[in-house]
């Protein structure tokens, strides 16, 4: 009796699995962060990110178009490592007073800036700021202008002026320096200068709170129709002709 041929399986063959795209473009992204946050732009390579990543050299271009574009992306999730918008909505979705709406947020990033084993994110886009790149536009547009829409939205209501008005916007600079100073500055800078600072990052929060908050009460009452009509009527006095001197032109 002849043999029985073997049957060919018409099931198809197995691919070897093959790495998510997004999957890929997060790891790169996640590697890329922290060696720009080691060697900045211009001294990291797409050759150390993708050794690093374990990648092909192809995969820079390939999902981001260029080293540039890499960065890019990075400079993005940087920012959104550092607080993300949805997190600062997030933050306020249950609060009702405006003034306390702004404390919460500013409150929140006191303590980013000053916990520790702070993420690559912040490295990042500190050597951003101190030496921009061409992908600073990018940075702007997509996610700095959003937060900074909400947090002038924060301001606006806690100060009760309209945010187009030009005190709520000088208002959003000073209520936001003072935190952004704090990130910037190296972690082992104040603990050795102010160490208080370092000892008691509630406390620093809270009384940045009071001052940053006052300055702002002050300045929006300064913008009240009544201290305005005060200040003007102060200069039309200090303008008006002194008396003797008005009664001399009259006697000659």
């Amino acid at each position: 009796m002849p043999a029985t041929a073997k049957k060919r399986s018409t099931a198809p063959a197995r691919r070897a699995s093959r790495p998510d795209g997004d999957a890929t473009r997060l790891t790169l992204i996640e590697t890329a962060g922290q060696v720009f946050a080691e060697r900045g732009y211009a001294e990291a390579t797409s050759k150390e990110i993708c050794e690093r990543a374990g990648m092909p050299l192809a995969s820079v271009n390939y999902h981001f178009g260029s080293r540039g574009g890499l960065y890019e992306a990075v400079l993005i999730a940087a920012h959104q490592q550092v607080i993300g918008l949805d997190d600062l909505m997030k933050l306020v979705e249950a609060i009702e007073d405006p003034k306390l709406k702004l404390r919460t947020v500013l409150t929140q990033l006191v303590r980013l800036a000053t916990r520790a084993g702070a993420p690559w994110g912040f490295r990042v886009v500190l050597r951003e700021v101190m030496t921009p790149s061409a992908a600073m536009p990018a940075l702007i547009e997509k996610a700095v202008r959003p937060k900074s829409q909400f947090m002038l939205g924060l301001v606006s209501g806690a100060m009760g002026l309209p945010p187009e008005h030009p005190t709520v916007q000088r208002g959003l600079i000073f209520a936001l320096l003072p935190c952004l100073a704090i990130m910037i500055v190296p972690k082992d800078v104040p603990a050795k200068l102010l160490p208080a600072i370092a000892r008691d990052s509630d406390g620093l929060a809270d009384e940045l709170m009071r001052y940053v908050m006052a300055g702002l009460d002050a300045m929006a009452s300064a913008q009240r129709p009544e201290k305005k009509a005060e200040k003007t009527g102060k200069k039309q006095t200090s303008l008006a002709r002194p008396p003797a001197l008005a009664t001399k032109r009259e006697k000659a």
